[in-house]
């Protein structure tokens, strides 16, 4: 299964956007597509992905041009009936892989602009502006840029084992990487290294980028690492940590493939946490 998210094809046309007159153009055309969110969820209809226009809909987003140079936008909907979640559209990869990306963009899009109502600044209610990837305040004159917040998210190695780990709120027997966000001043490789230690008392050392996923539940971009630790005793922060422990490669890769007879399993398999074990697995 293909990490979910990732692929979007759309030309997001930013030089574009702050023509007022050129997104009218694309919203009045006959083939314009137009997503509806609610929540998590989005509108499907006998499986597929509802994108009819509905020129009695303002969009509030507009999300790019695809292949074909068709224009998408996005909108709030209040609709319940034919509602599918996007974490079971990617689990049982029940829509294309590029329509899961277009629904990553829309959903962050349209949940920063619901958190966005007024300045932070001088409490003015803010404008939409650049065909919603910006937010004006015609108070004090400042604008508000969607936020993606970075995740440092790593799997661990030390002598051929994984260091994994699993939060109580978790379904029981799932174990995942370690992560945490990013804090102001700190590298990806700081940040993984920091969080691995609060959270097991592992110390890592050398750091290496393997993948990224966005993830738009906030949204978040998942930063995919792997570590070789300098250390292997575990001290569990259990604020943040039900458990983490270091499994075999073959116990790992039972998790991976949900045959390991204690029923624990590895993070979902479109989730970027079941991809770097798989990729640490197949390396020598």
């Amino acid at each position: 299964m293909p990490l979910a998210y990732v692929l979007n094809p759309l030309d997001r046309r930013a030089n574009d956007r702050p023509n007022a007159e050129w997104l009218s153009q694309q919203r009045k055309r006959s083939d314009t597509r137009l997503i509806r969110i609610a929540g998590d969820a989005t509108l499907l209809h006998d499986g597929q992905l509802v994108t009819a226009n509905d020129t009695a809909v303002e969009p509030t987003v507009f999300l790019g041009l695809d292949t074909q140079d068709v224009p998408w936008f996005a909108c709030r909907t209040d609709s319940a009936e034919g509602m599918r979640d996007l974490r079971s559209l990617a689990m049982e990869e029940a829509l294309p892989p590029e329509e899961l990306g277009m629904l990553a963009q829309a959903r962050s899009l349209l949940q920063w602009h619901e958190r966005r109502t007024y300045c932070s600044n001088c409490a003015s209610k803010l404008e939409m502006a650049d065909a919603g990837y910006r937010r004006h305040c015609p108070g004090c004159g400042m604008d508000h840029f969607p936020r993606t917040d970075p995740v440092a998210i790593m799997v661990v190695r030390h002598e051929g084992n994984i260091l994994l780990g699993r939060q109580s709120s978790w379904k029981p027997g799932m174990y995942s990487a370690l992560a945490g966000f990013v804090e102001p001043g700190e590298t990806i490789e700081d940040a993984a290294r920091r969080e691995v230690f609060e959270e097991s008392g592992i110390k890592v050392g050398a750091v290496r980028y393997v993948t990224s996923q966005p993830w738009p539940f906030l949204s978040n971009l998942m930063i995919g690492l792997i570590g070789d630790a300098l250390s292997a005793k575990i001290t569990l922060d259990e604020k943040e940590l039900e458990d983490a422990r270091w499994f075999s490669p073959a116990e790992a890769r039972m998790m991976v493939e949900r045959t390991h007879p204690e029923g624990l399993y590895a993070a979902n398999p479109y989730a970027i946490a079941h991809e770097l074990v798989r990729v640490v697995l197949e390396e020598p």
